[in-house]
């Protein structure tokens, strides 16, 4: 013993002293760590170039919305759809997201149609949504979501992971981490040049 005094965990005294967190504390911890985890992987992992590929799978989607309203993907059929996967617990998408606003602000009219699938509760979205003005539709995927995530590339089931698909339908990109607004502005710009 080195004189300091015990402490008690639930099995018994403990020889040193270990300070004591909340079960709130260390999930936030654990979460923390493993955003920085993330971000410090993307670049090895991020798929920026995916081959173009049919998206069909990912247009036959029907979600709720923060209001419970079922949504089909299907209607923005024939638009250039930037399908987003995220959560308010995750940092880098919180991040990304306010480009996210500003470039449907912009390019909305052009038919560009942003789409946030939240990997979260309903209550959540909704309040996020106001704070940052969200002027797109954030559909309630729930953790189902990651699984339609990791079938459309997202390997390491992370977030966030946004698809980008064509006028006609296909995939031309995913991106795991955030996307960058230089990325994205010169995407939309070949995608809308291209129509």
């Amino acid at each position: 013993m080195t004189g300091e005094p015990a402490v008690e965990s639930p099995t018994g005294p403990v020889g040193s002293r270990v300070p004591r967190f909340g079960r709130r504390t260390l999930i936030a911890a654990a979460i923390a760590a493993g955003a920085i985890a993330l971000a410090a992987g993307i670049g090895m992992f991020h798929r920026s170039n995916a081959p173009t590929r049919d998206g069909s799978a990912l247009m036959a989607v029907v979600l709720p919305d923060a209001q419970g309203r079922e949504q089909a993907l299907a209607q923005w059929r024939g638009k250039i759809l930037v399908v987003n996967f995220w959560a308010t617990w995750c940092a880098p998408c919180r991040e990304e997201m306010p480009h996210f606003v500003a470039a449907q602000a912009r390019d909305g009219a052009k038919g560009v149609q942003f789409v946030g699938i939240a990997v979260d509760e309903a209550v959540k979205v909704q309040a996020f949504a106001r704070e940052i003005g969200l002027n797109y539709p954030a559909l309630i995927g729930g953790y189902g979501a990651i699984e339609l995530s990791k079938s459309l590339g997202n390997d390491l089931s992370a977030l966030p992971f946004t698809v980008v698909l064509d006028r006609q339908g296909r995939v031309v990109h995913t991106q795991l981490g955030p996307l960058k607004a230089a990325k994205l502005d010169d995407l939309l710009a070949d995608l809308l040049a291209a129509a």
